[in-house]
């Protein structure tokens, strides 16, 4: 997520102060990612520098407005337009299962369940948030994201059951053929 960006967004609204961009982000996405006053001023204090955005007065505190530019706008208009980037993320769930496939003694199929058991309280109690702010899209929108994205790590990790409790019970020759042609082939799709 670009903090970056979506400070810009906030400004092209007119000037403010850092606390109010936070307070406003904070509330416009739900509060769901909490941004912390310093990471504001430290963002701001960037795009000022990049020509993005002036501060309006010559007090160097922290109460100063800020306003857009015509180049922040642009800024804006291109990040609005522009799809997130392919290149997945190192998901620190899928590194954890990779890693765990290739230590001796740890019991893969455990690993994946007790994940999947965290990620279903999750989805529970994310739905319970979603009935709880019937009136607030913004919280059923950040809501329905996440739980969409649960979804599928849970599916993701119930397939990976599914191809380790396989390989278990393949003829050992084949399963190590069959890890290496999938690794060889992930390497050419994610370079």
């Amino acid at each position: 997520m670009s903090v970056r960006h979506a400070l810009l967004a906030l400004l092209s609204e007119g000037p403010k102060i850092g606390l109010k961009l936070r307070d406003e982000f904070e509330q416009r996405t739900g509060d769901v990612w909490p941004l912390n006053v310093g990471q504001v001023y430290t963002t701001l204090q960037r795009l000022e520098r990049d020509g993005l955005i002036v501060a309006n007065g010559g007090d160097d505190g922290p109460q100063k407005d800020y306003r857009i530019t015509d180049e922040g706008r642009l800024e804006v208009d291109a990040w609005l337009h522009t799809p997130p980037s392919v290149i997945p993320p190192r998901d620190e769930l899928v590194i954890k299962v990779l890693v765990a496939l290739g230590v001796p003694g740890v019991d893969v199929p455990a690993v994946l369940q007790s994940h999947r058991r965290r990620l279903v309280e999750l989805m529970q109690a994310y739905t319970t948030l979603k009935e709880d702010a019937v009136d607030d899209m913004r919280v059923a929108l950040v809501v329905d994201a996440e739980l969409f994205r649960l979804d599928a790590l849970i599916r993701w990790l119930d397939s990976a059951d599914a191809r380790v409790r396989a390989m278990a019970n393949a003829p050992r020759s084949d399963a190590s053929t069959q890890a290496s042609l999938v690794t060889r082939r992930t390497i050419r799709v994610v370079t």
